[in-house]
Formats: C-alpha cells, sequence, structure tokens
C-alpha cells in the first residue's frame, strides 16, 4: 500500500521497523478513517472533489450499518448514527475511497461502527473509525468473572475486588500524577506499594503469610527499581523506543520524563509476577512446617528453598514466553527482513527494552524466592526459638 508505507516514513528510521502489530493499528487510528459527507435534507450534496482531504475529527459516535454495496477496493455503506446528539440521522460514507482497504477493515450490514464527525466551514466530513469491539470485549470480561468465581469463589471474588482496586490506582493515581508532571518512577512505585498491599490482604486474607508475602514483595521491588535503573544507564536507554513514547514527546505532554516513564513500567510488569511467586512461596513454607513443627529455622528454609526453585524454573520461562508473545509480530518480521543485520537490529533501543524488561522481572522473580522463603522459616519458627 503505497499510502500507507509514505505515512511510515514521516516517521522516524526507528519506527519503520518497530512492532508491525502496533504500526497497523497507529495507521488505521491516523489514516485509515476514510472522508465522506452527510447527504439528508439539511445540506446539499458537496462535489467529491471538495473533499479530497482529511478534516480533524471533532465527534466520535456509533453508527448502524444499514446497507452496503462492495466496490472492490472500497464501500459504499449507509450508516443510520446511534449514539449522540445525531441519533437517528442517516449518512452516507464511501469506505476506502482515499485508502485500500483489507477484508478484515470492511464492515457489513448490520453490524456496530465507530465513526466521527469533522467540520471545515461548511465542509461535513464522516469517518468509518473502527469495528465497534465494545461488546465483545464485555463478553469476555463476564466470562472471564464468571470463571474466576465458580472456581474460585470466596476467595475469587474477593481477588476481583483487588483487581478492581489495582485498576483504580492505575486509573485515578498512577497515570493523572504522570500527566501532571510527577516523576513517573517514583509515582510506580509508590502505586506498586499501594497495589500490593491493598491486593495481597483482599486476595489472601490478613494472615502471617500474607505479611511475609507483602513485606518480601516490597523487599523485591527495591531490588527491581536498582536493578532497572542500573540495567538502563548501562545500556543507554532514553526510554523513547517505541512509538507510544515516541508520540509522548510532543504536544501537551512533552513534558513527561520518558525514561522515568520507562523505568515505573518495568516495576509495575515486576510486581505483576512478584506477587504470585511470593504468596506462593510463603503458603509452601507454611504448610511444610505445619507438617512438621520440629524442623529448624535452617531446615524449613532448605526444604523451602527447594520448592522455590520448582517455581523459579516454570515462571522464568512463563515471562519470556509472555514478552514473546506480546512481541510476536516484531519477531515475525525479523525473520523475513534482511536488510538489516540480526546484531543491528537487537542493538536497537526497543529491542534492548524489551530485553531489560524481561531480564529485571526474571531476576526479580530470582530473588523474591530465597527472601521470602528465608523470612517466612523465620517468622514460622521464631516463638519456638
Amino acid at each position: 500500500m503505497e499510502k500507507k508505507s509514505h505515512q511510515s516514513t514521516t516517521i522516524t528510521t526507528m519506527n519503520k521497523i518497530k512492532k508491525i502489530g502496533a504500526i497497523f493499528a497507529l495507521f488505521l487510528t491516523i489514516s485509515a478513517p476514510v472522508p465522506t459527507h452527510a447527504q439528508d435534507t439539511e445540506m446539499e450534496d458537496l462535489d467529491p472533489s471538495e473533499m479530497q482531504f482529511i478534516i480533524p475529527p471533532e465527534t466520535y459516535d456509533t453508527a448502524i450499518v444499514e446497507e452496503v454495496t462492495d466496490n472492490g477496493e472500497a464501500q459504499d455503506v449507509r450508516l443510520r448514527i446511534n449514539s449522540g446528539e445525531e441519533k437517528g440521522k442517516f449518512i452516507n460514507v464511501q469506505h476506502g475511497q482515499f485508502f485500500s482497504i483489507t477484508e478484515e477493515q470492511k464492515v457489513s450490514k448490520g453490524e456496530t461502527v465507530i465513526i466521527s464527525k469533522g467540520t471545515s466551514g461548511d465542509l461535513v466530513q464522516y469517518m468509518i473509525q473502527d469495528h465497534y469491539r465494545t461488546p465483545g470485549v464485555l463478553l469476555i470480561l463476564l466470562f472471564f468473572i464468571a470463571t474466576v468465581l465458580i472456581f474460585g469463589r470466596k476467595k475469587g471474588f474477593m481477588s476481583l475486588v483487588g483487581l478492581s482496586l489495582t485498576i483504580i490506582v492505575l486509573i485515578f493515581f498512577i497515570i493523572p500524577a504522570q500527566v501532571a508532571g510527577a516523576n513517573p518512577f517514583v509515582v510506580s512505585i509508590i502505586g506498586a506499594f499501594f497495589i500490593a498491599l491493598l491486593s495481597l490482604y483482599l486476595s489472601h486474607g490478613f494472615q502471617r503469610r500474607t505479611t511475609i508475602a507483602l513485606i518480601a514483595t516490597l523487599i523485591t521491588l527495591i531490588i527491581s527499581a536498582i536493578l532497572a535503573i542500573v540495567f538502563v544507564e548501562l545500556t543507554k536507554l532514553s526510554g523513547g523506543g517505541n512509538e507510544d513514547t515516541f508520540f509522548l514527546q510532543f504536544g501537551e505532554l512533552g513534558h513527561i520524563n520518558i525514561k522515568g516513564l520507562l523505568l515505573g513500567g518495568i516495576i509495575i510488569g515486576a510486581l505483576g509476577v512478584l506477587d504470585d511467586i511470593t504468596t506462593a512461596q510463603s503458603a509452601a513454607v507454611e504448610e511444610i512446617h505445619k507438617a512438621d513443627k520440629k524442623l529448624s529455622q535452617k531446615e524449613l528454609f532448605q526444604r523451602g528453598i527447594s520448592v522455590g526453585n520448582e517455581h523459579i524454573a516454570s515462571l522464568v520461562n512463563t515471562l519470556v514466553l509472555a514478552y514473546a508473545g506480546a512481541s510476536f509480530p516484531l519477531l515475525l518480521f525479523f525473520s523475513v527482513e534482511g536488510l538489516v543485520p540480526l546484531w543491528v537490529t537487537l542493538n536497537k533501543q526497543y529491542m534492548v527494552e524489551e530485553i531489560v524488561r524481561t531480564l529485571v522481572g526474571s531476576t526479580a522473580l530470582i530473588f523474591a524466592v530465597p527472601i521470602t522463603t528465608w523470612l517466612a522459616a523465620w517468622s514460622f519458627t521464631r516463638k519456638r526459638s
């Protein structure tokens, strides 16, 4: 697609070989919307030649596809606006008039789409932005909640409460504080503390092993923060390795510390795996202690660390696969791209960022096991000693 290629070259050479999925989504948001004009009784039809440019969108609504005529590379679509001030109004849109659309981008009769409206003088321009996916997402979310409640019961319900509070901390504290200009790294550490505090106690209850897991998580988070700073400085990362942070450097959000944003993201990502390993390890040591209360602190630690080593082996692999899965389009692109040597590609900032994220998270897991095991062994044998 010539126009898509032209769009990508306006960013930077770095972004041309960035994540294929992300670039494609970005292109759809900025470029794929197809300009058209409203044809109703309030406004005369405009000459299509007058609409050979894109007017910046001002409002967004949903619309139902009433009729579709497929013209090969484009579609003539009749829409009924389903929300907003113009609800019930019919408009005609030529989907794919200026940009080629794929089969996945084509719309079908009866489906709901997101449209935008832009005006410039007497010109009114509607664009089909995307498929309306929110209903599908809500169904998936309901399925997830039902699964958690059926199999997790009371603990599952409390874990959902903890998850909700985690989202609240992210949306109403971490993000607003960063937008306001606070150091993203410091904000993320503070936010991680509250997330760990709320989620662990709500999910696992107010008991000794939960407190042990919380203390171990916080200690390991501090170690992770130190490692993140050292690794980022060692690899000379600026935080601008992907197109999202690239655009944050401009406009109203240009004041955001993108290196701090990178460090904060690493901390939040590490927290996601730490609470799992610390709670599991603390519970394992407690169960070993209950099975044989005559074990000394050293013996309890040794048996607990044996279980922890199994956790390390599985979770490190899981973490690497999780990052690899998220970057799969990028990995696929590298397998067919022969213009740049592999060692040069691996040296790119966006690649090193992913490597550092993975290594910090994996290293944090390794530290979490002996820290949690020692704290648990000390705590459960303390009274007898």
